[in-house]
């Protein structure tokens, strides 16, 4: 299978930059943004297999980041990350086209077998 690459998008930089360290860790390549606005350019630039997805972000939201990059017709998964709050939302992201979603904090063992069933169901 050829390399992984996913875009972590949420407004938490610890959270953000643990995730991607770990993933690394997994052979996982990541890129990493911070707000809405740099997540849809860097996916302009260069389109991730899957983009794990904070729903809850000042500015641009995750679902409204979801519909933008369903616009974009590329072949990318979207799995929400999501608090134990937003779960409605997220809900809402599931009917918008995202693959899945995991409620923040993580089972990361869980999170990275998601990530390769949403690599899988795109290669169908």
């Amino acid at each position: 299978m050829n390399e992984i690459y996913v875009l972590i998008v949420d407004d938490e930089e610890e959270l953000v930059s643990t995730l991607a360290e770990r993933l690394n860790l997994r052979g996982i390549r990541t890129r990493t943004a911070t707000d809405g606005e740099l997540a849809l350019k860097m996916i302009e630039e260069e389109p991730p297999q899957v983009v794990l997805l904070d729903v809850m972000m000042p500015g641009m939201g995750g679902l409204e980041i979801l519909k933008r990059i369903n616009a974009m017709n590329l072949n990318i998964s979207v799995i929400l990350l999501t608090g134990y709050g937003s779960t409605e939302q997220s809900n809402e992201g599931m009917i918008l086209g995202a693959y899945d979603y995991v409620l923040k904090p993580c089972d990361f063992g869980g999170l990275v077998n998601k990530i390769h069933e949403a690599v899988k169901s795109k290669q169908k």
